[in-house]
């Protein structure tokens, strides 16, 4: 069984600015990660049954740690489920650590 990780950017603050791939990303999303900086209104799209899980980091205060959540995708990922990432914004850096991360 083989699931898939979606990286999600949405957008630079307004919901209304998200694509529309990544709405259907969310909408079909049996677990949803999401950081602070991700309008609160996007999980509304969310299934009634998605396992939403924060991982929001401000400065040091960290709910997860990079690798953490890397390996949290990961398992998610073997575990057959349909992953939503989302984050308001993805730095080029970033993104190809994710992307690194779920070569695994």
């Amino acid at each position: 069984m083989t699931g898939m990780v979606y990286l999600i950017g949405a957008g630079p603050g307004d919901v209304k600015l998200i694509t529309v791939k990544g709405r259907e990303c969310i909408e079909k999303a049996d677990v949803i990660v999401y950081d602070y900086l991700a309008d609160a209104h996007l999980l509304e799209w969310a299934r009634p049954d998605a396992e939403l899980i924060y991982a929001g980091k401000q400065c040091k205060d960290h709910t997860m740690h990079q690798w953490e959540i890397n390996e949290l995708l990961v398992q998610k990922g073997k575990e057959g489920k349909i992953v939503a990432v989302v984050k308001r914004r993805w730095l080029l850096g970033k993104l190809v650590y994710h992307l690194n991360s779920y070569q695994a």
